[in-house]
């Protein structure tokens, strides 16, 4: 097997992050189209809150099925390889997002609309619950000892470019007439994203597997059962990923998915000011992610983690007073505190801190169990809980509740694990 030279790392950071950019731009499309039209489109008959709620537990079933992909494909990226794992995500992930614009609508086809619609965001959920870890596992593991946590982060970065991506097609489509938007306007965004699933092939096809895991093949020491092996050897480690990623995640989808609820139907704001603000901060949070990044290569992945988390707890209820105030200018303020001093410290060094809790031949199995997990109690759940917290009656205090809850478990997760900035990331 063919091993790769440590000078083409910078290729492998910009393939995982042109990868990542493609298949998060298709989850993500799909959250802001559930936050504004799924709703009105295969849940007409509900009053628009519960439509919404039942628009977003469409949402939420991608993320049950995450667990599923990051154990099937986690499989057999331990036992074949990162590299045809993460073409194989690509696919089902396009073909998906492709299908989800060519749906017919609950006018059309009644119900049966809705039961589609699952059908394809469990194959979203599938493929993204699978791919994460292999576009980490490359560039964390071809990486030069002292920068996994720099070029870790790059892969990270395709979830703001994603959401910034994502957001920046659907804009102006939603500022068509609502008449035209509703009958073919929303369903473009879905179709492209088959060019852009080309292009994401073609770069993925022409990297070469990690060094670490190609020793593990040439040595034949490959797990038989990488999730049996996971469970045994790691429990702990499994547990301790799956707290550290509950504030991040329930955090993100609460700043990227709920705000838009939240906004245009708490605080009755223009929906577009809300998605100008998400364009601005997932801008912002380009940049960020690598920076926090190459901090966690100096001072640690713990440190770096921990102040994501504090500052998340911290910044809750100032960030929901803020998007309160219906001020263009203070809810841009709010998702940049929520996004950058918060999610963005917390998902940067995560994918080297995954990575380094696990031994190769059953890494990409561990870290994509413990991260996909979490997935579904977290950003799975964080909007339809908050949404109906919102349904009840509550406001900024219960939601600013809730996001200290999971911020809390982050933290005593984080302290109780180990610093792995040192560890062999080729160990066995």
């Amino acid at each position: 097997m063919t091993v790769a030279k440590p000078v083409s790392i910078k290729v492998v950071a910009l393939a995982s992050l042109v990868g990542t950019t493609i298949e998060w731009y298709d989850f993500f499309l799909y959250g802001t189209a559930a936050a504004l039209v799924l709703n009105k489109l295969f849940f007409p008959t509900f009053d628009p809150l519960t439509g919404t709620l039942a628009s977003l537990a469409t949402s939420a079933v991608g993320f049950v099925a995450r667990p599923i992909g990051g154990i099937v494909i986690g499989h057999y990226g331990d036992k074949i390889g990162r590299k045809s794992m993460l073409v194989l995500t690509l696919v089902i992930m396009g073909v998906a997002t492709f299908g989800i614009g060519c749906l017919p609508t609950y006018a059309q086809i009644g119900p049966w609309a809705a039961v589609l619609l699952v059908i394809l965001r469990l194959a979203q959920g599938f493929g993204v619950g699978g791919e994460w870890g292999g576009a980490v596992l490359m560039a964390v593991e071809h990486a030069p000892a002292g920068k996994r946590g720099f070029y870790g982060s790059w892969p990270q970065i395709g979830v703001p470019a994603g959401l910034l991506l994502s957001t920046i097609v659907f804009f102006p489509f939603s500022r068509m007439p609502q008449e035209d938007f509703l009958a073919w306007g929303w369903r473009v965004p879905f179709l492209i994203s088959i060019a852009l699933v080309v292009v994401g092939f073609v770069i993925r096809t022409r990297i070469l597997e990690t060094p670490a895991f190609a020793r593990v093949k040439e040595t034949r020491q490959e797990a038989r059962q990488p999730i049996i092996e996971v469970l045994r050897r790691y429990p702990k480690e499994v547990l301790l990923a799956m707290g550290a990623r509950l504030a991040e995640n329930g955090a993100f989808y609460l700043y990227t998915v709920f705000v838009l609820v939240y906004a245009t139907q708490h605080v009755h704001m223009d929906r577009n000011i809300v998605l100008t603000a998400l364009i601005i901060a997932a801008g912002v949070e380009l940049a960020a992610i690598p920076f926090y990044g190459a901090l966690s290569d100096r001072i640690g992945r713990r440190p770096v983690y921990l102040f994501g988390a504090v500052s998340t707890a911290v910044l809750a209820y100032p960030i929901f007073r803020l998007l309160d105030t219906g001020s263009t200018p203070l809810v841009r303020l709010a998702l940049f505190l929520g996004l950058i001093l918060g999610h963005a410290a917390m998902y940067a060094p995560q994918g080297a801190f995954f990575s380094e809790l696990f031994g190769t031949r059953v890494r990409y199995s561990g870290a994509s169990l413990g991260v996909q997990l979490s997935s579904v109690l977290a950003g799975g759940l964080s909007p339809i809980i908050a949404t109906r917290l919102l349904q009840d009656g509550y406001g900024r205090g219960a939601l600013s509740l809730y996001l200290i809850g999971m911020a809390l478990i982050t933290i005593v997760a984080v302290i109780l694990a180990t610093e792995t900035m040192s560890h062999d990331i080729e160990r066995v």
